[in-house]
């Protein structure tokens, strides 16, 4: 699976959306609830699609099944100004039952076909997790293969992050990214 930087980007951010909806102040599981109030706001959120898609994509956590994942597949490996629309990936993505009238809401909008394609491909790559390091190790293992300079940004960027991490997160170790996160940025580290 080869991810364009459209979704490469997307993906940390949709993965830290959900995160922050997780759990309250308190480390209670409250992501049902919150999943719940993003929903009944949709016709609110739909403002946001182009500025801010995971925001809004959230909305939409375990709302696809996934029928032909090469469809799919395809689908993440184009940029932002090529994306299908959602009615192309029809044989490819089902929508729950419980999805339809978000995905009605969502799709009165001028940019809605393509905003619910961005959002299923955001979720398979929630759902198929391991696949997205696993597919940027490769693709970067065969630029340097080929030749290529894949290169798009500063001397100091890491293609790996914390987001890349193939073990399951606990609160641990996004204590320890934050922490890192925190003296990159200049603050001092509380011990």
């Amino acid at each position: 699976m080869k991810l364009s930087p459209y979704f490469y980007d997307l993906r940390s951010a949709y993965q830290a959306e959900l995160d922050d909806l997780v759990s309250d102040s308190e480390g209670k599981d409250v992501l049902r609830k919150r999943l719940a109030e993003k929903r009944a706001e949709m016709g609110f959120l739909v403002q946001m699609m182009d500025l801010a898609p995971e925001m809004v994509a959230v909305a939409f956590h375990q709302a696809f099944r996934f029928v032909q994942a090469d469809a799919v597949e395809r689908l993440l490996a184009q940029g932002r100004d090529e994306l299908p629309d959602w009615h192309s990936l029809g044989h490819a993505v089902a929508l729950e039952p419980w999805a339809q009238g978000l995905a009605q809401t969502v799709l009165r909008e001028p940019q809605g076909a393509r905003f619910l394609a961005v959002a299923a491909g955001l979720e398979y790559l929630q759902q198929h997790a391991r696949l997205a390091p696993a597919a940027a190790m490769h693709d970067d293992a065969q630029a340097d293969e080929d030749g290529a300079d894949t290169a798009e940004h500063d001397d100091d960027y890491s293609a790996l992050s914390a987001d890349d991490a193939v073990d399951p997160h606990n609160s641990r170790t996004r204590e320890e990214a934050s922490a890192n996160w925190l003296a990159d940025v200049g603050f001092e580290r509380k011990e």
